[in-house]
């Protein structure tokens, strides 16, 4: 079986490696900033849709932009050191298709 679903494209193995470094690194930043709450809630999202639906392109790439929008909203208020958003925002363009 492939990683890649027939209609989205979506390489699934990837977006499980993107929300376990997302995790990771989330787990290093600050605690009770509102931002970085709501960007734990859509990567746990994410990873929900990973789960539940691993054959609905349609609910991974909802997280996939739920997450996107979130990264891009928090810009440079990220997590000091413990992120690059740069590098997450060209991760998520390249699984999104952008």
């Amino acid at each position: 079986m492939t990683s890649k679903n027939s209609t989205g494209g979506i390489d699934l193995e990837e977006v499980g490696r993107l929300v376990e470094q997302l995790e990771r690194d989330l787990a290093l930043a600050k605690q009770g900033a509102r931002d970085v709450d709501t960007l734990r809630d859509e990567v746990e999202r994410l990873r929900g849709a990973l789960a539940a639906h691993p054959l609905a392109p349609e609910a991974v790439n909802a997280g996939l932009h739920g997450v996107s929008d979130r990264m891009h909203a928090i810009g440079d208020e990220l997590f000091d050191d413990a992120v690059t958003a740069s590098r997450y925002a060209a991760w998520l363009g390249r699984l999104l298709g952008m």
